[in-house]
């Protein structure tokens, strides 16, 4: 039957395990994103999600072809695939977007980066035959994300008559990081993503990024970016046709969606006995100390090693804290199939022993690092906080620092690098750092641990009033009416 609300994403809301004896079992898949539109999805009658069989079981059942009502796995060819996922969205899309090159030495785009590309450009349109086939007439298409960035525009193709959006979760790189990319490629992904009818982006600065630099004016077409006062801002654009004609002249609305958290949900998730138990066992371990907590994956961008260093020097130059205060350090390794993150683990894990070693005692350890992924300790802590520390250099709207204030039993002050996407909506109540500025983030810590209990009550009512104004299903919600013309 024909979808009228569809949605593609590199994950799906549900995996499968192979047993021995080579039964599939179906379990939910993880993450906020999955989360937020499986709750908005069941609210869309013939709703679909388009996803990636992502492990050798989720293959083996769209090989038996078993499937959960309302989703559908592609089977790509694995090695299309990790060229896709690793070598081009999580190696150069990634890195572009957040502004990660190392650039004495990268990036380097050579005859490997092409061979990968093509890999990206078959994966996408794979995903666009999918929805092409699956969507009825008019259908709405939600395309979730940089992995996806050329869906619309081979969709737009296949199918003139659909809605189509995509939402980017990640920030968008400035002009001078996109035209590290070769021209013929930053020229693909542009109109790849301009296949769109509407573009979403957590924040006006990254929405503001893209219209930038969507000035397009090469063989293929042309694009008049623009952002006229008091209107949404949008690019007009007419590409050529296969004969060399010009196009259809088409507008693309670029709009903004701040992602929020929902608070019913997160609580009811914190509060569940698992949850009882890793915060009796983390209280036991902590005793009365005050507590620092972040809770992040092990990317480049969560800057996760110049906390720890920012933690080190505040013990230095406020030794009052030594014996008073515990960190406890969340940081899930992340794409550990790429050596810079595991380099990047191994590093998070070694400076949390020196702290170790350079402060503790036999009955105080400064840091309590957890490198696995554990969700109940995670909200156990952001349960226990008293400070949260979230300190990316460059990234996506960092939920966590929404979801803290949320579910914190009694309050926490919030140290918030200016490089967050949440900045924006928080900075009003947090205590706010330049990401790289250590001392100054030293000094951010210790000014949240002495801040008085009735202030940071207060600032956490606020935090958390600001976290919730939009949560994943009216996000979801707000973007399909949108597109729907609604």
């Amino acid at each position: 039957m024909a979808s009228q609300v569809l949605v593609a994403a590199n994950r799906g809301p549900l995996s499968y395990d192979l047993g021995d004896d080579g039964t599939l079992t179906a379990r939910r898949g993880g993450g906020g994103l999955v989360s937020g539109l499986s709750a908005a999805l069941a609210r869309q009658p013939e709703a679909l999600w388009i996803c990636a069989a992502l492990s050798e079981a989720d293959r083996e059942a769209v090989r038996r072809g078993a499937s959960e009502p309302g989703v559908r796995m592609l089977d790509i060819d694995p090695t299309t695939y990790d060229d896709a996922y690793n070598g081009i969205a999580n190696s150069v899309l990634w890195f572009t977007h957040h502004h990660l090159y190392d650039i004495p030495r990268e990036p380097v785009f050579d005859a490997e980066f092409r061979r990968q590309w093509a890999s990206y450009v078959a994966y996408n349109r794979a995903f666009a035959a999918a929805l092409a086939e699956e969507a009825g007439e008019g259908a709405a298409v939600l395309v979730q994300d940089y992995h996806l960035a050329l869906v619309p525009g081979e969709l737009r193709e296949l199918r003139p008559d659909l809605r189509i959006g995509h939402f980017t979760h990640t920030p968008w790189a400035s002009d001078a990081y996109l035209r590290m990319l070769p021209d013929a490629i930053r020229s693909e992904l542009l109109w790849g993503m301009l296949g769109a009818d509407r573009l979403g982006f957590h924040t006006r600065e990254w929405a503001a990024e893209f219209v930038r630099g969507a000035a397009v004016d090469d063989a293929s077409g042309s694009a008049d970016p623009f952002w006229p006062s008091g209107s949404k801002p949008g690019v007009h654009h007419r590409r050529k046709g296969p004969d060399g004609s010009p196009g259809e002249q088409r507008t693309t609305d670029v709009c903004t969606y701040p992602l929020g958290v929902d608070a019913d949900e997160l609580r009811a998730l914190a509060h569940r006995p698992e949850v009882n138990d890793k915060l009796a066992a983390l209280r036991a371990e902590v005793g009365d100390r005050k507590t620092i907590v972040r809770v992040d994956r092990t990317e480049l961008s969560k800057n996760i090693v110049r906390g720890l260093l920012a933690y080190r020097e505040l013990l230095t130059a406020h030794p009052e804290w030594r014996g008073r205060v515990v960190h406890l350090a969340s940081a899930y390794p992340s794409r550990q199939d790429l050596a810079v993150y595991r380099s990047y683990t191994q590093a998070v894990r070694e400076l949390a022993e020196r702290i170790n070693e350079e402060f503790g005692t036999p009955d105080w350890q400064p840091v309590l690092v957890s490198v696995k992924d554990d969700f109940a300790r995670s909200l156990a802590a952001y349960r226990l906080a008293d400070v949260a520390l979230v300190n990316p250099v460059r990234d996506g709207m960092n939920l966590v620092a929404k979801e803290i204030p949320v579910v914190s039993d009694a309050g926490c002050a919030l140290v918030l690098s200016t490089g967050a996407g949440a900045y924006g909506e928080l900075r009003e109540d947090a205590l706010t750092v330049n990401p790289y500025d250590v001392s100054a983030t030293a000094e951010a810590l210790h000014a949240a641990l002495s801040m008085p209990a009735d202030e940071r009550l207060e600032r956490t009512k606020r935090l958390a009033a600001a976290a919730t104004a939009l949560p994943p299903t009216a996000w979801f919600t707000a973007q399909l009416d949108a597109l729907r013309g609604v």
